[in-house]
């Protein structure tokens, strides 16, 4: 079967959410709900209570995914996957948006305040509510809880379960300080009690770095222990690597070794580069075995069992009209459309694109703008003759097609089906590929700036190669920036990886509508390298402190 969610549990977790977020504006759980002394009889049940966890970074409800529990008009607009990547992608250069929701102008053109906005709102509430989750989760899964209901002969089992639960509460606090920098810091004694204190960015990073040490020495199942999707040691591994990446950033004293050593840990567990870089983002990644063999912590989507308006559904519909759909089709010879639906929002800038090696390049009108056999097999771009990008003209710009409705096998979702509307590719928060040009940066910062170590130039070359392009004869540190644009366009990391460089607030690093300029040539407020603290949370809750420059 391709997925675990085909049931799901919530109903242990609702009583003491409010304690952990603070009012964040939650809608009241389903009354019917069952309680802790009723949910838990069998071992399947705890693992229903991790699927859950497991899930929640797509779903957005306990009911269809049109309605929300938070209080959201549209439904699709506060799924987690779905407003990381915006607040991710969206504020840099990798794609631009023409909808007109006010948060996609704040975060579009990095003039976001402290006023409530659906993206930040979102992934800061998932987030804090997730955490609540695992917490109350660990509770339930205590020893003694497993001895008061007779379930001690579950306990080893049950006892990797918490584990998988841990490594879900440190990857939500990783997005936490990596978008927020200092939040509120709950843990299961606040569960039912006091507020949570607020802890600073440098001491939740030391708390993630001992967190994951101990996940990795304890009893987290081993790479290919437990079914993908579910988290493993390498998706732990795989967490401190990018800890250790941006320690400057978070701590302001760099781990570029630790860096390398955790990247280089991951790769070494039996990971594999597929070879078809396209399969990674097709409707069927699971079953083609694509997402297994290179995803090292993926979320899940299903047409029929997962289904969401966010993630892939978003990727996969928001960027095309339908005209260059079904043109798009047509060259594609796919016998319908490429994408599931028309949104119509997601643009493409020239400066983006010019990053990927495009060979033959003309505006003759055939839809692609440049020869697709001999470019970089990475660029899934479009454009229908009117190359430069005009936000006010829905019309203008490239567009990318790297998430679609096809199939490994050739055929495409039909969207007359309901069900077809939603995407069942699955998202990458984490894959090999990232963690081979994690050990290449690493060992460039080492080296002066250049990559000197033959290993990380051999994983390199494979990524190029996977790409039909050629590695250069030197690897510097901003070919290597362009290499992760390239390889690893609209799945998260665009943000992160330019302030890591110290290029995103800089007016030397210009993108598209930086700033709300359409040249860029702009520099952006050093405090904007993280988002402010929710409104609602800072007013319910005592503790916390608005982040500098709010």
């Amino acid at each position: 079967m391709k997925k675990i969610y085909r049931f799901i549990l919530v109903a242990i977790f609702g009583a003491s959410l409010s304690a952990c977020v603070g009012d964040l504006d939650t809608l009241p759980l389903n009354e019917t709900d069952a309680t802790s002394e009723t949910a838990y009889v069998t071992e399947q049940d705890y693992l229903k209570g991790l699927t859950y966890i497991n899930a929640y970074y797509s779903f957005v409800s306990q009911g269809d995914p049109g309605s929300s529990d938070l209080n959201f008009s549209d439904a699709g607009q506060s799924e987690l996957v779905r407003q990381y990547i915006n607040l991710n992608e969206l504020s840099a250069d990798s794609f631009k948006c023409v909808w007109g929701d006010s948060y996609v102008s704040d975060i579009q053109y990095n003039k976001w305040t402290t006023a409530l906005n659906d993206a930040t709102e979102a992934v800061y509430t998932r987030c804090m509510k997730g955490i609540a989750l695992v917490n109350e989760y660990l509770i339930q899964t205590e020893p003694e809880k497993l001895e008061a209901r007779g379930h001690t002969s579950y306990a080893n089992a049950i006892a990797g379960y918490r584990a998988e639960a841990r490594f879900h509460r440190a990857m939500f606090y990783y997005l936490l300080l990596d978008l927020f920098g200092n939040p509120p810091f709950a843990m299961p004694e606040n569960i039912g009690g006091d507020m949570p204190q607020q802890i600073k960015r440098a001491d939740l990073y030391n708390w993630l770095e001992t967190e994951c040490q101990d996940l990795l020495s304890g009893d987290m199942p081993a790479f290919g222990a437990v079914p993908y999707p579910r988290p493993t040691k390498g998706s732990v591994q795989a967490l401190l690597a990018k800890l250790y990446l941006n320690a400057e950033v978070y701590t302001g004293s760099a781990q570029w070794q630790k860096a390398k050593d955790a990247a280089g840990a991951v790769i070494g567990m039996g990971y594999k580069l597929h070879p078809n870089y396209e399969e990674l983002f097709m409707q069927d990644n699971t079953e083609s075995g694509a997402a297994a063999e290179e995803f090292i912590f993926g979320i899940e989507y299903d047409k029929d069992h997962a289904q969401s308006w966010g993630g892939t559904t978003t990727l996969s519909s928001a960027a095309l009209d339908e005209a260059s759909n079904a043109a798009l089709g047509a060259l594609l010879q796919t016998g319908g459309n490429v994408m599931p639906e028309n949104w119509n929002g997601y643009h493409v800038a020239n400066d983006y694109v010019a990053r990927f090696e495009l060979n033959e390049v003309s505006w003759d009108g055939t839809g692609f703008g440049y020869n697709r056999e001999t470019s970089d097999k990475r660029a899934f771009f479009f454009n229908q003759g009117v190359k430069d990008f005009d936000n006010s003209d829905v019309s203008t710009g490239w567009r990318c097609w790297k998430f679609s409705g096809r199939y490994s096998d050739g055929h495409v979702n039909d969207a007359s089906v309901d069900n077809y509307k939603f995407s069942s590719c699955d998202f990458p928060m984490i894959r090999l590929a990232e963690m081979y040009l994690a050990y290449a940066e690493a060992d460039a910062r080492l080296s002066g700036g250049v990559v000197s170590d033959p290993q990380a130039v051999t994983y390199v070359k494979a990524l190029r190669d996977r790409a039909g392009v050629e590695t250069p004869s030197s690897i510097t540190l901003d070919w290597l920036l362009d290499e992760r644009a390239r390889e690893l366009m609209w799945e998260g990391h665009r943000r992160t990886d330019l302030i890591r460089y110290g290029y995103f607030t800089s007016a030397q690093y210009p993108w598209t509508l930086k700033g709300g300029v359409l040249e860029g040539k702009v520099s952006i407020p050093a405090y904007r390298t993280i988002y402010p603290i929710i409104i609602t949370d800072i007013n319910a809750n005592n503790n916390l402190v608005q982040n500098p420059g709010y």
